[in-house]
């Protein structure tokens, strides 16, 4: 049993009525839970991480949604890819070339996705690992489209390259965004070769990819897939967190401060947050309706005239899975503000107060919270319909959770606690430069 010490009692966690309590937590991560990358790999990655020249446009990199300032996510509820400017809150629309839409749902943070039980990815868990298929992945496209990719964080590199709204941009302004309009993804003059040719263009890339794989003899045999496999190698090195305070305390007893030490015994007791947010990372890896507020345009068909995003039933078609999301983890998240599918919630004590009653909450949420760049249309289509609010709220199967002031302010002492400064200061950080001469986003 790991204990607390708080002054001169020892709290193992408080059962109703103030009785003490075992508190099941998780083992302490080990080297174990994650696999091994080589360390040129991971700078190649490094470098292709920040480069905005695998975007159509050649103005976004993966770093401008996922950057370590913003915790690894943008800091804004919904993002701009395409046609935005700036980084974080600061980000706008560019007046002269116009985002098609907001990015439907919240930049997800990339902490620890490189650990062995990261299985499925994205919001509604559209790409997972599945053995029974040859690649051994699951994802909306099959077939050839997945041989190659090292891993299924590797996969999901393959999708923000294709979307207009992420970093592929508008059909009309430049050849891999005319090649995903017209269907052309593999193959030679397909977008990924595309992009590919980018890369092999650029000596500094070539060599380095030439150094580091046994298969590449020559720039034009590098692909997509070999991109793609290098940026997974260094989200898995840059964003692995296990050095936190609450690890220190799973690992060797070091106390945790006196509010957060009561927060755990909530959050792993009486607040049942430990029901879904279990394991070593926070998540269970599942998915559940939460009656989260949806705004912006949803994730939905464009052609679709209610853009009602329903969540993992996009992906299974089942009724159940109505309105249910994929359990975040919770490492670093003090820092990936905003928070919910959608990036519905300001703070994190606004949150947890919402998510305790979110039947209730749906009916008194502040829409002042929100922190949106202005695109000129209505984000509210979903929350303005009483009919759309009746079926997010219907799909919550729990009941409410008691939870006072001081309950919350415990509950995010914790959350604190799972804070990292070593990871949230980074390996490698931000380069100052990268290979193409493009501008590398920082704030």
């Amino acid at each position: 049993m790991r204990c607390i010490a708080l002054g001169l009692i020892v709290v193992a966690g408080l059962a109703p009525g103030g009785a003490m309590a075992d508190i099941p937590l998780p083992d302490p991560v080990s080297d174990t839970d994650y696999a091994s990358h080589p360390p040129e790999l991971v700078r190649l990655g490094w470098h292709l991480f920040y480069d905005p020249i695998l975007s159509g446009n050649r103005e976004v990199a993966c770093a401008t949604c996922h950057h370590p300032a913003f915790g690894t996510s943008d800091g804004v509820s919904l993002g701009l890819g395409d046609g935005g400017r700036g980084l974080g809150p600061a980000r706008v629309a560019d007046a002269d070339n116009m985002p098609e839409q907001r990015i439907p749902r919240n930049s997800p943070a990339l902490w620890n996705l490189g650990a062995h039980e990261f299985t499925r990815m994205f919001h509604d868990g559209r790409i997972e690992e599945d053995p029974t298929r040859e690649t051994g992945l699951r994802t909306p496209l099959e077939g050839d489209m997945m041989v190659g990719f090292a891993s299924l964080l590797s996969a999901q590199n393959m999708f923000p390259v294709l979307s207009p709204d992420e970093m592929a941009g508008h059909y009309s302004e430049n050849e891999i965004a005319q090649a995903v309009r017209q269907g052309r993804i593999t193959g030679a003059g397909g977008a990924w070769d595309l992009i590919a040719a980018r890369v092999r263009g650029i000596p500094d890339y070539a060599a380095r990819f030439i150094a580091t794989h046994d298969n590449i003899g020559a720039p034009d045999d590098i692909a997509f897939t070999d991109i793609s496999n290098a940026i997974a190698a260094f989200v898995a090195v840059e964003f692995r967190s296990d050095t936190s305070p609450f690890d220190a305390f799973l690992r060797d007893g070091t106390s945790l401060p006196e509010d957060a030490a009561r927060g755990m015994g909530l959050f792993y007791g009486r607040a049942t947050c430990s029901t879904c947010h279990s394991g070593p990372f926070q998540t269970d890896h599942g998915f559940h309706a939460r009656g989260v507020p949806q705004l912006g345009p949803g994730k939905a068909a464009r052609f679709e005239s209610h853009r009602r995003d329903t969540g993992r039933m996009r992906v299974t078609g089942r009724d159940e899975d109505a309105f249910a999301f994929r359990t975040p983890s919770l490492r670093n998240v003090a820092h990936s503000a905003p928070y919910g599918h959608a990036g519905s919630h300001a703070t994190l004590a606004g949150f947890i107060r919402d998510h305790a009653d979110p039947v209730t909450a749906l009916t008194r949420y502040d829409r002042a919270q929100v922190i949106l760049p202005d695109l000129g249309v209505d984000d509210w289509l979903i929350m303005n319909d009483p009919v759309e609010i009746a079926a997010i709220a219907g799909a919550v199967q729990t009941p409410p959770i008691a939870l006072n002031d001081d309950d919350i302010a415990d509950i995010v002492a914790f959350l604190n606690s799972l804070s990292d400064p070593q990871a949230l200061a980074g390996q490698l950080g931000v380069p100052p430069s990268v290979p193409s001469g493009l501008v590398v986003p920082n704030p």
